[in-house]
């Protein structure tokens, strides 16, 4: 398994960040590859993505969500990841977005990009883009508050 670790700083408050990464149907607007995010109800997204220079579609189950501090997630087929993406108040303007996500990659190709940090480049511009989004933008674009927990919605 391979592991990125990668922050931003945005300027909006951590309920318009969380908001907006809520709108999971809007990935492609800013993560690179991502042809399409469905949700297929509360708890279960299937992706559409390019890795590696080959077209990939999984899968995801949400595990675990509450409102303005996490969302993770693990597929459950297809492209081997899993991942937590957390939300910390900075001021009452400011947010820090962490994402934390292991994957297996697969093939030479993917194995070597990995092993050269370009995974981890990858998910740095799309978190620079999640930025440039949600800050010209100044409000989310919509949002979910609901609360997951072990893959089931509790509230």
């Amino acid at each position: 398994m391979s592991r990125i670790e990668e922050s931003i700083e945005v300027e909006v408050p951590v309920s318009t960040a969380y908001n907006q990464w809520t709108q999971f149907e809007e990935f492609p607007r800013f993560m690179e590859g991502v042809e399409s995010v469905s949700q297929v109800d509360d708890t279960h997204l299937r992706w559409v993505a390019e890795v590696g220079g080959s077209r990939h579609e999984w899968k995801a189950e949400i595990s675990e969500q509450r409102p303005d501090e996490r969302v993770a997630w693990h597929a459950t087929d297809g492209k081997s990841n899993a991942g937590v993406v957390t939300f910390h108040r900075l001021d009452e303007g400011r947010t820090k977005v962490m994402v934390q996500m292991d994957y297996e990659p697969e093939g030479m190709k993917e194995s070597l990009g990995s092993a050269l940090g370009s995974d981890a480049r990858r998910v740095k511009s799309d978190l620079e883009r999640f930025k440039e989004l949600v800050e010209s933008r100044g409000a989310e674009s919509g949002a979910w508050r609901g609360e997951v927990d072990q893959g089931e919605r509790i509230r």
